[in-house]
């Protein structure tokens, strides 16, 4: 892989608003574990290595399974996910996959059955951010297993 350019170097003043966002996010009442469930599943569908390593690392911290880690990618086959976290992953899928689909009035209906309004909203947001997010580590290649967590 050939490097590019560290984004994070070259232009701090350019995820200022990325990094505000993040805060906003920690802070929204989404579940930790959940929040990192997003965000690991929307970087197995853009392929972003670097984001995977880095949300499953967070995810273990936060006290996600093995079991739940290995199978998030087919959810859908299994029963460790609680409803919550499925209108959550079908969601996350969906916005992900926005140019190939739309929002289903059925999705929609779930996702609010299972999230306050504020909370679809910062679900919505935490969506928006791991996909800008994965965006700028697959363009940029940031290398993956650099990564450290705070633990």
């Amino acid at each position: 892989m050939i490097k590019r350019l560290n984004y994070e170097v070259v232009s701090p003043e350019a995820l200022k608003g990325m990094m505000e966002m993040e805060s906003y996010l920690t802070n929204s009442g989404l579940e930790p574990r959940l929040y990192e469930l997003v965000k690991i599943r929307a970087s197995q569908l853009n392929g972003c290595a670097y984001c995977l390593d880095m949300h499953t690392k967070d995810a273990r911290n936060a006290g996600e399974s093995e079991q739940r880690l290995y199978t998030l990618s087919a959810w859908r086959e299994t029963s460790f996910f609680t409803k919550r976290e499925r209108a959550a992953l079908a969601w996350t899928e969906a916005m992900t996959k926005i140019s190939e689909n739309d929002i289903s009035d059925s999705l929609y209906n779930k996702v609010a059955d299972n999230f306050s309004e504020k909370e679809m909203v910062a679900l919505s947001m935490a969506i928006v951010a791991i996909n800008g997010w994965n965006r700028l580590a697959i363009t940029f290649r940031k290398e993956p297993g650099t990564y450290k967590t705070d633990k």
